[in-house]
């Protein structure tokens, strides 16, 4: 959150509380997620502190009841394109609650990254930390003076673990496909250092299998697009007329292996991809995927983190993150 520009004066809690048409302790309230404020005027409440553009004083904050309006988000050093869009879920969630979400990245043995959670813990500098790499369970336990709460999709190399690497959409690829006649089917997986690549491979062989199916086979692509081409342009004629790639880049090789082989999709063979890449929106044909719901991934861990702050139940979220998007680049099977 952005600081007052010099010179200007900040707005009040009074007067968010006057725009909104509530007392100044509904306000409050609301800023600590407190469950009393009802939802009508949480609305009016979040719209006049947007218009506003209102921010809570965190120095008196924190005299009053030693609170800094600061949340810890733990994330493990690398990168991740899903990284940004989880972030972005959680500093929304963070930011309707009143509170400024600080990113924390840790790398190093898990002793080490324990120690620096709990050292930000006991520092007094956050309210909360919301982990989303590993933690042992004890290290919730030995922080009585900051909730820790921990919602480990990433692993310590930035791969995406838990519900990240949820392969359930493959089950409704292959299901769907199968509806519309096909009965071969090959699987161009990712790297199997990737969890996610492991658990996509794994599925589809189950599925395959349950189904009564034919699988050509399973081949490595590593993620790349030009092992999936070579992939392709070696496919025997008639081996698989759906094609179940690791990702949309993977999706995007194969593709471009169907074309040379002048084989038409999808009316000789389908393919899908997964991850929404914006590659797979703007080919022809576009890209059938699974979009994994990130922001909503990030706004779920700290949500948890703001029921532990409340002392309330830690909040259900049973609905799957992936959901497939039925684009151009598949349909019914050939003949």
């Amino acid at each position: 959150m952005s600081e007052s520009a010099p010179g200007t004066r900040r707005p009040t809690i009074r007067e968010v509380a006057r725009l909104a048409g509530v007392s100044h302790q509904t306000v409050s309230r609301f800023l600590h997620d407190d469950p009393r404020v009802g939802p009508q005027s949480q609305v009016r409440i979040r719209t006049a502190i947007d218009q506003l553009d209102y921010r809570p004083n965190l120095v008196a904050r924190a005299m009053r009841g030693r609170k800094t309006g600061r949340l810890a988000f733990i994330l493990p050093t690398g990168t991740a394109v899903s990284s940004l869009e989880v972030l972005a879920g959680a500093t929304t969630v963070a930011h309707e609650a009143g509170y400024i979400l600080d990113v924390v990245t840790l790398g190093g043995p898990v002793d080490e990254r324990t120690g620096r959670v709990l050292e930000l813990a006991e520092s007094g500098l956050f309210e909360g930390i919301a982990s989303l790499m590993p933690l042992p369970e004890s290290t919730r336990r030995r922080s009585d003076r900051t909730p820790i709460v921990i919602s480990a999709e990433y692993d310590a190399r930035m791969r995406s673990i838990g519900e990240l690497a949820e392969a359930a959409p493959i089950v409704e690829l292959i299901e769907q496909l199968a509806g519309l006649g096909h009965q071969r089917f090959v699987h161009l997986a990712g790297n199997y250092d990737h969890t996610s690549a492991r658990r996509r491979r794994d599925l589809y062989l189950a599925t395959i299998e349950r189904l009564g199916l034919h699988s050509y086979g399973v081949i490595d692509c590593d993620w790349d697009a030009e092992p999936a081409e070579q992939a392709m342009r070696q496919l025997p004629a008639g081996a698989a007329t759906a094609v179940i790639a690791g990702n949309d880049v993977v999706a995007a090789g194969a593709l471009r292996g169907a074309f040379a082989r002048g084989w038409r999709v999808p009316e000789d063979v389908s393919i899908t991809g997964w991850d929404n890449h914006t590659l797979g929106a703007i080919l022809s044909p576009t890209i059938t995927t699974v979009i994994m719901d990130h922001e909503r991934l990030g706004g779920r861990a700290i949500t948890r983190l703001l029921a532990a702050l409340n002392d309330r139940p830690d909040p259900a979220d049973d609905d799957p993150i992936g959901t497939v998007a039925w684009r151009e680049s598949t349909g019914p099977a050939p003949g």
